[in-house]
């Protein structure tokens, strides 16, 4: 199973980002690393026995931000990608890509292929960043 890792405050900076860039109907998707579970396993709980349990009703392999059906309305920027709606032609409105780069054919965003995988000791440099974070929740 593999999942995508995001912090509170990657989350917030989406958000203003998205207040300050959009012009209605636009979907934000922050590119964010991918990680294994069992690699969370074995950070949260060195040296414990895995056992693998099979997939639980309702649950799912691998996390998909993007799906088939919308990249052909995707469009790539920096730290993001941006989902236009497929109506009235705003997925052609230069106002709403501004910089964005379409995606290619055939594009999903799923924690499975993502280009981008934190590492083992990033998550621990995350964890004790925002280990008084964590303790709250």
């Amino acid at each position: 199973m593999t999942r995508f890792m995001i912090s509170l405050e990657q989350g917030v900076e989406l958000v203003w980002h998205a207040f300050d860039d959009m012009v209605g109907g636009e979907i934000y998707v922050k590119k964010i690393s991918s990680m294994k579970v069992t690699t969370i396993a074995d950070v949260t709980r060195p040296g414990a026995r895995q056992t693998i349990v099979g997939i639980r009703p309702g649950e799912k392999l691998h996390e998909q931000r993007i799906g088939i059906e919308d990249g052909p309305v995707t469009f790539e920027h920096r730290d993001h990608y941006k989902i236009l709606p497929n109506i009235n032609s705003w997925s052609e409105s230069q106002e709403r890509i501004k910089d964005g780069k379409p995606a290619p054919e055939g594009f999903v965003y799923s924690s499975d292929t993502n280009s981008d995988w934190m590492a083992a000791s990033e998550l621990v440099a995350w964890i004790d960043t925002n280990r008084e974070k964590i303790g709250r929740i």
